[in-house]
């Protein structure tokens, strides 16, 4: 049955990925768009956090996890999002609602092999700027697309403290983005399409250790290192000028100029640090800090001048609570109880004024009675950006839903 269901969910998010507009964000419109890509739905419910070493779930960041899996599992997450945004002089409202991963993990002894795939970036926008007055001109800005990951991972466990692994990413997108400016009064203007075909691979360093502290805590600590790595854009821009009627239904008029370019996105190494504490499937805390030197990931389309690109820094604390897990009779006992906090210095710098994220997390994980199969369900709710600078400040909740379902393969078959 596990077998049916992931090779159905396999075809819907290889579709669904390039086809959802994963994204309401006007910051999107920079580098790779926005990095939606924080973890499984359990790690996002712990701020990002994933330092254990667990048997039963899949840990997409550390490669080395995959060594310490018992089960063969498969795992499935989604999230819905609904953001207000606010400048200093208006408000709207957006929802989306998402793919965020999809992976298989598969023990062999010692040795741990992960793949799947990750929709990463994202890009969605509608921005207009209207004048009412006569000869003045009016802009409209529209965006979609984004980055994927298609990977494959391995862990080995070299003893029962420690393992280390190894993924490669293999990064593919395509990101398109349209502007439109009219005369007020006017029913035709220019108009400016760019499409950037994204392509590259990079690879993913991993390490988690445990040790006894005493008889019931354990010390954790994991460390992920991504190598520097470039993405190879493709970009396509088309100037022409074009009709709009009262619906806004743009047609093209006469092409003024097509040109075809290729660009290399540098991307430096990124570093991230955990440590934690805890008593095995009973209660953990603890922490995580990432590092990564300023990527200037601007492409030819959206390059500005009030616009540059800083380090990227962030701060996580989160972990779980399990009243008692192998409980018989109280199901509550058995809920997996998470929370986390999360900072984030995106790096992103707009007027001089650097453009932050920052959320409370809380979920839980609900195991499916008689087998090692879970549901976690995650809340986030955060706030990016401001409205200082003339910025755009956006206030989110992200409603987290993940599938973990955990099963034995290759066995012998001794009944028919």
């Amino acid at each position: 049955m596990i077998k049916k269901i992931i090779i159905s969910a396999c075809l819907l998010l290889s579709l669904v990925s390039f086809a959802q507009e994963g994204s309401s964000s006007p910051y999107s419109f920079y580098g790779i768009g926005e990095v939606r890509f924080k973890g499984t739905a359990e790690n996002r419910a712990m701020g990002g956090v994933s330092v254990e070493q667990d048997s039963i779930h899949i840990n997409l960041e550390n490669p080395a996890s995959f060594a310490h899996l018992k089960l063969t599992t498969f795992t499935v997450g989604g999230t819905y999002n609904t953001t207000r945004l606010k400048s200093d002089t208006n408000e709207e409202k957006a929802r989306r609602t998402t793919l965020d991963y999809l992976a298989v993990g598969l023990p062999m002894g010692k040795l741990g092999v992960g793949f799947g795939l990750i929709p990463y970036s994202s890009v969605g926008y509608k921005i207009q700027s209207l004048s009412t007055v006569t000869d003045a001109i009016s802009s409209r800005y529209n965006g979609s697309g984004g980055l994927n990951k298609a990977f494959l991972g391995v862990g080995y466990k070299i003893n029962p403290n420690l393992s280390v692994g190894v993924d490669v990413n293999y990064n593919f997108g395509r990101i398109e983005t349209s502007s439109f400016e009219y005369i007020t009064g006017v029913a035709i203007g220019t108009s400016e399409m760019n499409t950037a075909n994204l392509s590259g691979v990079n690879f993913n360093l991993g390490a988690m250790y445990q040790r006894k502290f005493t008889d019931k805590l354990n010390l954790y600590g994991a460390i992920n290192y991504t190598l520097e790595n470039t993405l190879n854009s493709r970009n396509t821009r088309n100037i022409s000028t074009a009709f709009y009627n009262s619906t806004f239904d743009i047609s093209t008029v006469d092409i003024l100029g097509e040109e075809t370019t290729k660009n290399k996105l540098t991307f430096p190494s990124k570093l991230s640090v955990s440590a934690g504490i805890g008593e095995a499937r009973r209660w953990l805390i603890g922490g995580k800090v990432s590092y990564q030197k300023s990527p200037g990931e601007a492409n030819s389309y959206n390059m500005a001048s009030n616009v540059g690109y800083g380090r990227y820094g962030s701060v996580s604390l989160g972990g779980y609570f399990i009243p008692n897990y192998n409980s018989f009779n109280n199901y509550l006992k058995r809920i997996v109880y998470r929370g986390g906090l999360r900072y984030e210095k995106t790096g992103l710098v707009i007027n001089s004024e650097s453009v932050n994220d920052m959320a409370l997390t809380l979920g839980i994980g609900m195991p499916v009675s008689g087998t090692f199969s879970n549901i976690n369900v995650g809340l986030e709710l955060g706030k990016r950006g401001t409205t200082n600078a003339s910025l755009v400040q956006e206030n989110y909740a992200n409603i987290s839903v993940g599938f973990s379902f955990s099963d034995k393969w290759f066995n012998k078959r001794k009944f028919d």
